[in-house]
């Protein structure tokens, strides 16, 4: 099996090094093309207004001046020779991709376009306590079960217009309870805000981050695995229709358009 790597902290990122081992547990033909620079919360973003910049490390390795989207876009159609992979990781992120967050990730955003192009695609990520650069990673978790996990998956299956979304627990391998099929999530608080500085010429800018804060989510969502301790499976798709809405409307609004 053909394997496609990419992810959005970067073609250096600790991460990627965990999956490169990951894939070569599964596979001998293992091709990567990651961003040059890291990407997070780049969504699906595609570079459109700049060129992008192939870099060759490697007869399968590549470095892209681009998003995550660019990066496995241009792996399909572009730099992986021959046939087309069968399968699309994106990861292991630097940190957990859960709940609303997955909208903005960069790493699931890399497995979205692997499955938009007609490719099996997980996203995969390490989720961290908290995200400063003193806090260690436990890579050995996800690279233990990861392979295990990925195996079976491929082995039942899933539908073409669904990504997997993987996250493993911020503990040491002999600590996970167990993994879990999830549902996405939705925090009841809010963790992202920014810092305000001022620079030497006396103008402010701003830091974007996260403020760490748990929120209190319910029993079979992303978020409860992983602060318990479990590894979370969660089938995503595109599709973002809320259908209960859809019916609701249709009800009241059809036929002519209103008028002012």
């Amino acid at each position: 099996m053909r394997i496609l790597l990419t992810n959005d902290d970067g073609i250096h990122a600790d991460g990627l090094k965990c999956l490169e081992r990951i894939a070569r547990t599964l596979s001998d033909d293992v091709w990567i093309v990651a961003p040059e620079y890291e990407q997070s919360g780049a969504s699906r973003a595609l570079t459109l207004s700049d060129p992008i910049r192939v870099r060759k490390l490697d007869a399968q390795r590549f470095a892209v001046s681009g998003t995550p989207t660019d990066c496995v876009m241009m792996g399909v159609r572009e730099l992986v020779e021959g046939a087309a992979p069968g399968l699309v990781l994106s990861g292991v992120n630097h940190g957990q991709n859960l709940a609303e967050d997955v909208t903005m990730s960069g790493t699931v955003a890399g497995a979205i376009e692997g499955m938009a192009l007609g490719i099996p695609s997980m996203a995969l990520s390490q989720a961290v306590l908290r995200f400063h650069d003193d806090v260690v990673l436990h890579w050995e978790t996800t690279e233990a079960y990861a392979p295990g996990v990925i195996k079976r998956l491929l082995e039942i299956g899933w539908p073409k217009d669904v990504i997997l979304n993987l996250n493993f627990p911020a503990v040491e391998p002999d600590q996970v309870k167990e993994i879990e099929v999830t549902r996405q999530g939705f925090r009841d608080t809010h963790i992202r805000s920014a810092e305000k500085r001022i620079d030497m010429r006396g103008r402010a800018y701003y830091w974007m981050g996260f403020n760490g804060q748990l929120s209190d989510p319910a029993e079979g969502t992303d978020l409860r695995a992983i602060y318990e301790g479990r590894i979370s499976v969660t089938p995503l798709h595109i599709d973002l229709t809320h259908m209960e809405t859809v019916h609701a409307l249709k009800g009241v609004l059809g036929g002519p358009p209103p008028k002012a």
